[in-house]
């Protein structure tokens, strides 16, 4: 497939076999830590990994769905006006360093809009390592611009994405164990009981973005899509800037809710996200979680899950944000609301 495609190019059904495997190693894993200040320890220290029953440590999942992600841009958003939201993200199996990450891509849906100019492109993306494990997959939809306003896009469809990730799908990694789980690595005994539904936290921990940090984290991920890196171009758009790609403020926003979730040990599904607002280098950004959802999880009295919404902010106290929405009617976000993404994680239980 070209790696110069514009809306047209694309067809329901198509399947995509991603260019550029990429292994990971723990120099990948160190620069992603000093580009957003993740401080999980089970991606952090291999002693921490080592006592919840990992041989090693694993990579951090997000620093994987990113990488994954950067393999589908040559094909699918290089030329992306927006990446616009996610749906049914599961990670299925836990990469290591020393992996190998391959993609392929199968386009679910197609929509022209209505100025005939640009759509929608809907994809399932499918992740394996080089033993041919699945490990991750995703859905996700991008708007794409036409080549040729004058052609017709015949075939379209909008695939009915899932609400959520569906429990059975969810995986638990069976080596886990939380007998030694080490609450000063972490620094707080907060636990899945201690949480009520319902609850805000507020992340006052802000980070600034800056030009060098968005710039260095998406070469990383080998994202190339124009609109993160070429100034010229973006000179000519209603922005005038180059925009921060979007799995960036993922990771910031999650980095900063390590503050009041501490003990969440991983990410187990992305039910749905998206990037309400575009964000830029200087913008700072907040983050405030709302805890949508506590869940049992069967055969596992040591661990529970927790289903939350993190809300990222730029330039404003999270704590000054009443409302997501200026108009609640059609759910137009507020300026400063950048991501709204619905997630689950894996947290200990109480003894």
């Amino acid at each position: 497939m070209s790696s110069n495609n514009f809306l047209e190019d694309f067809f329901i059904g198509q399947s995509i076999n991603h260019a550029t495997p990429r292994t990971i190693n723990e120099a990948d894993a160190s620069i992603y830590i000093a580009l957003t200040g993740d401080r999980r320890p089970l991606f952090c220290a291999s002693t921490f990994a080592k006592q919840l029953g990992f041989d090693k440590k694993p990579i951090n999942d997000l620093l994987v769905f990113h990488i994954a992600f950067g393999r589908t841009v040559q094909d699918i958003s290089l030329n992306a006006i927006a990446n616009l939201g996610y749906a049914d993200v599961r990670f299925i199996h836990p990469v290591f360093s020393g992996d190998t990450l391959k993609c392929t891509s199968e386009v679910i849906g197609l929509k022209e809009n209505s100025k005939k100019t640009n759509g929608i492109v809907y994809v399932h993306s499918h992740v394996f390592n080089q033993d041919n494990t699945e490990v991750m997959s995703w859905k996700r939809w991008v708007m794409i611009p036409k080549r040729d306003s004058d052609i017709n896009i015949k075939n379209t469809l909008v695939p009915n994405l899932p609400q959520s990730v569906d429990l059975n799908d969810i995986k638990i990694y069976p080596q886990l164990k939380i007998s030694n789980f080490d609450y000063l690595s972490t620094g707080s005994k907060i636990l899945w009981d201690d949480y009520i539904k319902g609850e805000t936290i507020n992340h006052t921990h802000g980070i600034t973005i800056d030009e060098t940090a968005h710039t260095m984290a998406t070469h990383l991920y080998q994202n190339n899509a124009r609109l993160h890196f070429d100034a010229n171009l973006m000179k000519n758009t209603p922005f005038q800037k180059r925009l921060v790609y979007g799995g960036h403020i993922i990771s910031l926003c999650n980095s900063i809710s390590f503050q009041g979730l501490e003990n969440v040990l991983n990410i187990a599904a992305i039910n749905s996200g998206v990037h309400s607002n575009p964000s830029f280098a200087g913008d700072t950004i907040y983050a405030k979680t709302i805890i949508k959802d506590k869940i049992e999880i069967e055969d596992r009295t040591d661990l529970g899950l927790l289903r939350l919404r993190l809300i990222g902010i730029k330039n404003q106290d999270p704590s000054e944000i009443e409302s997501l929405y200026k108009d609640n009617e059609s759910k137009i976000y507020e300026k400063n609301v950048v991501l709204d993404m619905d997630y689950t994680v894996l947290i200990p239980k109480g003894k």
